[in-house]
């Protein structure tokens, strides 16, 4: 794993997460699991269920996001016949503790062996794809090396390779040896995930740009791979730019695998 202690920071903190509470009861078709982590922390995450029998994508959302906004969006899973599981931060939604990078990489791991076991015992299918967004690009590409063997696929949207990338583009600060460092771990991880992958990005996004969406695609081992360009839309509005080709791609690797 990448040492984020570096950016474990409060500057660096405070300008890329936005933790907030939100303690929205599920819809009628979801459930909420609370994940034990480390430091007696609890990480709530929701599983979306359209059928027992369909595939299932574990999901990590935005740095501005929270479980429940997905409510609204799961039912587009759903019309692919997909299932959805998102899961949150510390300090978002229900869960407890202060976010941090380091802490959410590691909970990433927690979120993963729960998800797996909550699966096995409830009988649902075990065809399982891991995907992020944005800020979730992190835990998504982390778990998809770690775990190659239990996804079908990756996919990453609106995503960056290293956070690095994100905090030079902002501007927050100049390049240095520490920050390279860390990208440079995440590119040679990054090159060993060979398992199907989906890149989709705005064309007009400018908080994350669309050449780092790029960097993650070449960099990908995967044999198996598509980077799919949603014309004009902009990093929050990927989706309802065009809902049939940003699905459409979706479903394809699902199908694919």
């Amino acid at each position: 794993m990448p040492d984020y202690s570096y950016v474990d920071q409060p500057y660096f903190l405070q300008m890329l997460f936005y933790p907030r509470p939100d303690f929205t009861r599920p819809p009628n078709n979801a459930f909420d699991l609370y994940i034990d982590a480390a430091d007696n922390v609890r990480i709530a995450a929701r599983f979306y269920e359209g059928s027992k029998h369909w595939p299932w994508i574990l999901y990590f959302h935005g740095n501005g996001e929270v479980v429940p906004d997905y409510d609204d969006l799961a039912p587009l899973y759903f019309a692919q016949g997909i299932n959805l599981v998102v899961a949150d931060y510390r300090g978002y939604g229900a869960s407890t503790g202060t976010p941090d990078f380091t802490s959410m990489v590691r909970d990433a791991h927690h979120i993963y062996g729960a998800v797996i076991k909550e699966l096995v015992e409830r009988d649902y299918k075990s065809d399982l794809y891991i995907m992020g967004r944005s800020l979730g690009s992190i835990p998504a590409l982390e778990l998809a090396y770690h775990y190659h063997e239990s996804f079908n696929g990756l996919i990453i949207e609106s995503g960056f390779a290293s956070v690095n990338r994100l905090i030079y583009h902002l501007g927050i600060m100049d390049p240095n040896a520490y920050l390279d460092k860390i990208e440079k771990d995440c590119l040679d991880m990054i090159a060993e995930i060979k398992i199907p992958a989906l890149i989709i990005h705005g064309e007009a996004d400018n908080l994350v740009l669309p050449e780092e969406g790029r960097l993650v695609f070449n960099t990908l081992g995967s044999r198996d791979k598509e980077m799919v360009i949603i014309s004009r839309a902009g990093h929050n509005d990927v989706i309802i730019r065009d809902i049939p080709k940003y699905f459409s791609a979706i479903k394809n690797l699902v199908e694919l695998g």
